[in-house]
């Protein structure tokens, strides 16, 4: 099948084009493409607010490890390389993944907005055609660049360790009608950040600290992010026939991986502290049973409870803001 699409005012008519035949698909709403509201497109396309929480979890990692600030230009290369990264991960994100998201605005009616937080502006505005493809690579090119550069002033090992990321992430949206196993690699391509800071921050970190590290963030990433997320897309996905952990395992058993793996995060960030170089005072622990409870534990429990997407957003929600909580849990005991 073949498509042609004709502009109309701000709106955009798909039809399909079969001999003999012409059959209205859909029609798609335009924003404003001018100024602020073109910006916020861009934005869209790499999750803008999603990636700034994100960015929490490096400044998360190299602050325990060092105990301290970094010095002043370190912090500030750090901060707009990690947002680089973050920005150029997502956006490659859609772009790898234009088609699939296209087909599934065209046959399954995705709505523009939706209640996580990857959606605070619009949904794929890439597959929705409010953003030409070429214009998205370009996005994702530059931002992509801008962050190797960064990463290599910090040290060379973490131009790396993005490059991996990136490669990973283009692997993980590859494998969508292949393995629900993908889902293991965005813990990965999640925790790379994180892992890469302490690296910026010291050449030779302690290999038990970023293997705790590693299995924190990781559990974090699929118990509160990934398999919610794809809860959320259930039904679309197995339309789609995609291979995800609520597809292949049900919802019984996702929500069985989510709690392990949400009792396993809080676990380690109270082991954590045990492999710091410096002491950590009472109100760590005191935050990080908190922060636990209440970005993970709770919105768990009250997904396995209720088993709804309405619940599985909630979930994805919450536990996003849980590495900055964790990072002022992090700063305030330093001054108590």
């Amino acid at each position: 099948m073949k498509f042609r699409c004709q502009r109309v005012g701000k709106s955009e008519k798909i039809y399909s084009i079969l001999p003999g035949r012409r059959s209205k698909v859909k029609t798609t709403s335009f924003p404003n493409s001018a100024g602020v509201s073109r910006l916020k497109l861009f934005l869209a396309l790499s999750r803008t607010p999603h990636g700034l929480l994100d960015m929490a979890a490096p400044g998360l990692s190299a602050l325990l490890w060092l105990g301290t600030f970094p010095p002043a230009e370190m912090t500030i290369l750090g901060l707009l390389t990690a947002f680089a990264g973050y920005t150029a991960v997502y956006a490659l994100n859609d772009v790898t993944d234009f088609r699939v998201d296209r087909e599934k605005i065209r046959s399954m009616a995705l709505p523009e907005t939706n209640q996580d937080l990857d959606s605070a502006f619009v949904r794929h505005p890439l597959a929705r055609g409010m953003l030409s493809y070429g214009e998205g690579v370009f996005w994702m090119w530059a931002w992509a660049a801008s962050a190797m550069v960064g990463a290599y002033l910090l040290n060379p090992f973490c131009s790396v360790i993005f490059l991996l990321a990136c490669l990973l992430e283009y692997i993980y949206c590859s494998l969508l009608k292949i393995s629900h196993l993908r889902g293991l690699i965005s813990g990965v391509i999640k925790t790379s950040g994180p892992v890469a800071a302490v690296w910026a921050v010291d050449p030779d970190p302690e290999p038990l600290f970023l293997i705790i590290l590693f299995l924190w963030l990781f559990c974090w990433e699929i118990g509160g992010q990934n398999i919610p997320n794809d809860w959320a897309d259930l039904e679309i996905d197995r339309k789609l026939k995609a291979k995800t952990i609520p597809v292949y395992f049900g919802l019984r058993g996702s929500i069985l991986v989510i709690l392990s793996c949400l009792f396993i995060s809080l676990a380690m960030s109270l082991v954590i502290p045990w492999v710091l170089p410096q002491e950590t005072g009472i109100s760590y622990w005191i935050g990080a049973l908190f922060a636990g409870f209440y970005f993970l534990l709770l919105p768990g429990y009250r997904l396995y409870r209720n088993k709804s997407p309405e619940d599985a957003f909630h979930l994805f929600n919450r536990a996003s803001f849980y590495p900055l909580a964790m990072l002022v849990d992090t700063m305030i005991g330093w001054v108590i």
